[in-house]
């Protein structure tokens, strides 16, 4: 299953800070920062609107995310790691 990374990018002089979504196939999406919103859910609006602008069939209930050095990286329920047993 793909994860979905989300990064801050600062404000220049020109345009309000941001947050960008993007995954490693190649998907992205950027969205002015959402200020009504706590610091994760903020990022989970621009995976939001990832899956919006690429018309993905990607369920996003009960997603699961952890931080990164620039932000987070959000994942599905559904992605876990089973070890094989002897």
């Amino acid at each position: 299953m793909i994860a979905i990374q989300t990064k801050y990018i600062k404000p220049t002089n020109t345009r309000g800070s941001r947050i960008k979504a993007f995954t490693s196939n190649g998907h992205s999406a950027t969205i002015s920062y959402p200020h009504e919103y706590s610091h994760e859910v903020c990022h989970f609006q621009a995976v939001k609107a990832l899956v919006k602008k690429h018309n993905l069939d990607w369920n996003l209930d009960n997603m699961r995310y952890g931080g990164t050095e620039n932000g987070y990286v959000f994942c599905f329920e559904h992605s876990i790691v089973k070890e094989a047993t002897e």
